[in-house]
């Protein structure tokens, strides 16, 4: 159970009945619908929005086909997860800075040096490298769970992710062929692992929830979290030309 004195650098979000949170997924797909048609279609953050409106679908997919052990688990944890996403979105829009894991895709997103790939590799870094910990920890707080009761279907969107990772790369690859070794891209690409910033989230998850009663050092352990996450980003989005 939560108490006030549990409460650490998070707004939680709204409790709801858990098939609410199943539906309410249905929303966020119309959110990032809603983007992909208002976003031109080579800005850096409409980039990123196809990818995670792809991934989002197929969680969507899976959660309708019983593939989740919880599906309403799952779906607060989707809804979490997305919402951290569009905060960042909204305080950019805004004329407000996101955090710092998103303001170098905020920043960069119509620089013409910039290619595709790196745009979503940055949005993926800063979702997954700094969200995906605190949208753990979210979920958590909504369900009155423990991070150990989500584990199982945290790794079954993980399988999601991993069989879409690799189409992703090949789609917004510059060309039909491999690219050559000597394109920088190709060492950016090889420099991030969705695997690793997988398995390292979860890590943080559970530091966070573990030191949700000590609010400075949950304060302090997310705002370097958010900050390393971001300097990742910036150097995805070297640019190359």
């Amino acid at each position: 159970m939560t108490t006030t004195q549990e409460r650490g650098p998070w707004p939680p979000g709204p409790r709801r009945p858990v098939p609410a949170a199943v539906a309410d997924v249905g929303g966020v797909l119309a959110r990032m619908r809603d983007l992909d048609a208002a976003l031109p279609a080579g800005d850096g953050v409409a980039v990123f929005n196809r990818v995670y409106l792809t991934v989002t679908e197929a969680v969507v997919r899976r959660i309708e086909d019983g593939g989740f052990a919880d599906p309403g688990a799952a779906g607060e944890l989707d809804l979490c997860f997305a919402r951290r996403y569009f905060a960042a979105v909204d305080a950019a829009a805004a004329g407000r800075r996101p955090p710092a894991c998103w303001r170098p895709l905020f920043q960069l997103r119509r620089h013409p040096g910039v290619r595709p790939l790196q745009f979503a590799l940055a949005g993926i870094n800063a979702h997954i490298g700094h969200d995906l910990a605190l949208a753990v920890v979210d979920a958590c707080r909504a369900l009155e769970c423990e991070p150990p009761d989500l584990e199982g279907d945290f790794d079954r969107i993980g399988v999601v992710l991993t069989g879409l990772e690799e189409r992703i790369r090949e789609s917004l690859m510059p060309g039909p062929d491999l690219l050559d070794i000597a394109d920088p891209l190709t060492h950016i690409a090889g420099s991030w692992s969705l695997e690793m910033a997988r398995d390292a989230a979860w890590a943080a998850a559970r530091m966070l929830w573990g030191a949700r009663r000590l609010p400075e050092v949950a304060e302090e352990f997310a705002e370097r979290l958010d900050a390393s996450v971001g300097l990742v980003g910036r150097c995805l989005l070297t640019p190359l030309n």
